[in-house]
């Protein structure tokens, strides 16, 4: 009895060991991944994204060679890693320091790009798909359905980080935030479609099914962003009236990220979209809750949120350049190489065909609703745009994990060659793709010769954070209309602008709504009563 339990602590202390050395050798690659990025940042042909895919393929090559082909890895991939610890961070601070002037200013054009582009390219890819492998019989025929749907819910997810490493948004505001929008938007949308593809039996598909998938989907959209919007405000009432800063830097720290990770875990819990609830959770934190904290508290939750973003994005494509030599699902594809070819060749240019199916035709539509001239979406913007949504990255993988995986492990050849042919996507779009990103944007939007010295912002505060949730009027571009604050408008006058600008409208009604009725109650800019500062604690000097 005492052997057979000495063998099994033994055996227990030897896993542990193992563990505990390949969580410190990821961490010095990742350390590793942030130091070439630095060194790499001034020529900005390659981000960290595209250095991070490249270490871990090299690293996976390194494995492979010292196990004498037996893995590349030195963690295995979990679906919850990557849904419970590594996106959330991702996508608050997405929310958190987005840019909402411009953001809620296009909020049309970004959700028609968003979620009815991310739908038009969905379907396309889905029955793309189906009609491709079926016609080239290619070795997956025991795909139903619901499993090509899954395929076009997965390469409908966009990684846009390349070109907004090289947009600069003072340059170009609206660019920028179409692209930046869309990209948050199509992650939310293609997941919240992945989601009610796994809660439908879709072998036996009507009209019926149909139409209730649609608005299981509508459903998952509008209560993930109403709950994010609740647990933000939640968030900055308890911190407005309980004012924890004033004794505590610490805990007015700490519970602004556990409410943001809340909002995102009770998504979760009820089967809603925790992308979207995170999302809108760090949109309204940053409107609200962010004002409400001190100036040291403010200073490290920005940098807190956007450190643990940046950690989670290099991780999630490390991980992908190490799977890329993954040799369990290679030997699944290794008497038919050609097959995953040719199915990454066919999903790249589905992918292509599908974005250009609605990002031309839906920014002609945007511009003819337009009447602004700053607004309107040119033929080069129009191509980068299209161009910023063919890279595909973490959503991707990991939405394939989750469908054609179980454990990290594929169990059948046609499940290994979608699992391969996704890894492939990703590191064509990203490296190849990703690489040629800055020459075609210099050379579609030559760099002006200086910038509008008023187009910084604060290095103190969340972008844009200093601005109402939804505009200031004293420096919108919007000619008699820019400042909304200075009389009341005719209800006649009203129903004119929003049936000919209805932007500008909602602006200044939800200007009026906010300052009357949210940010006393909810606190934010200019609303937070003044609370005088207890003694420096000294016990802890360096928090004062």
């Amino acid at each position: 009895m005492g052997d057979e339990l000495g063998l099994l602590l033994s055996k227990l202390t030897t896993s542990d060991h193992a563990s505990v050395t390949s969580i410190s050798l990821f961490v010095a690659l990742l350390c590793g991944c942030i130091l070439v990025g630095h060194l790499l940042e001034e020529y900005r042909w390659m981000n960290e994204s595209i250095t991070a895919l490249i270490i871990g393929v090299v690293t996976g090559v390194l494995i492979l060679l010292i196990s004498r082909g037996k893995s590349s890895h030195l963690l295995m991939f979990s679906e919850d890693l990557f849904f419970i610890y590594l996106l959330p961070p991702i996508i608050f601070n997405a929310g958190f320091q987005v840019k909402k002037k411009q953001f809620f200013r296009n909020f049309i054009t970004i959700m028609l790009f968003g979620a009815v582009g991310t739908l038009i390219c969905f379907v396309i890819i889905s029955f793309g798909a189906m009609q491709a492998f079926r016609k080239l019989d290619i070795g997956i025929g025991s795909f139903d359905i619901g499993d090509y749907l899954a395929i076009g819910a997965i390469f409908a997810a966009t990684d846009s980080v390349c070109t907004l490493q090289v947009l600069n948004q003072d340059e170009t505001p609206l660019l920028y935030s179409l692209v930046f929008g869309e990209g948050v938007v199509n992650d939310a949308t293609s997941v919240v479609l992945f989601n009610a593809i796994q809660n439908f039996d879709l072998t036996k598909i009507d009209a019926r099914i149909a139409l209730k998938f649609f608005g299981n989907f509508l459903q998952l959209f509008l209560t993930s962003t109403l709950l994010g919007v609740l647990v933000g405000l939640l968030s900055a009432y308890i911190i407005k009236r309980l004012y924890i800063g004033r004794h505590s830097t610490d805990r007015e720290v700490a519970v602004m990220m556990l409410m943001a990770y809340l909002s995102y875990m009770l998504a979760e819990l009820f089967y809603l979209s925790g992308i979207l609830t995170v999302f809108f959770c760090g949109i309204v934190m940053s409107h609200y809750t962010w004002h409400n904290v001190t100036e040291s508290s403010r200073v490290t939750t920005k940098h807190a949120f956007a450190t643990l973003s940046f950690v989670a994005e290099i991780f999630i494509f490390l991980y992908v350049g190490m799977d890329a030599l993954d040799i369990e699902k290679w030997r699944f594809v290794s008497d038919r190489p050609g097959t995953s070819v040719a199915i990454s060749s066919i999903l790249l240019g589905l992918v292509m065909v599908g974005r250009a199916a609605f990002v031309f035709p839906l920014s002609i539509l945007s511009n003819l609703s337009t009447k602004s001239p700053n607004e309107i979406i040119h033929f080069r913007q129009q191509v980068i745009i299209w161009w910023a949504g063919l890279m595909r990255g973490a959503v991707s993988m990991a939405l394939a994990y989750n469908q054609f995986t179980w454990k990290g492990h594929s169990e059948s050849q046609g499940e290994a060659i979608m699992i391969t042919s996704t890894i492939t996507v990703v590191l064509v779009s990203t490296m190849v793709f990703g690489l040629m990103t800055k020459p075609l944007i210099r050379l579609l939007l030559p760099m002006p010769r200086h910038i509008s010295s008023n187009a910084s912002s604060d290095q103190n505060t969340p972008k844009s954070a200093t601005v109402p949730l939804l505009g200031s009027g004293q420096d919108s571009d919007c000619g008699n209309f820019g400042n909304f604050s200075s009389e009341p408008i005719p209800p006649a006058t009203q129903l004119r602008l929003l049936l000919t600008i209805p932007t500008h409208t909602v602006h200044h009604c939800w200007r009026k709504f906010d300052d009357t009725f949210m940010r006393p109650v909810f606190g934010g800019r200019g609303f937070v009563p003044s609370v005088p500062r207890s003694p420096p604690d000294e016990n802890a000097p360096y928090l004062q």
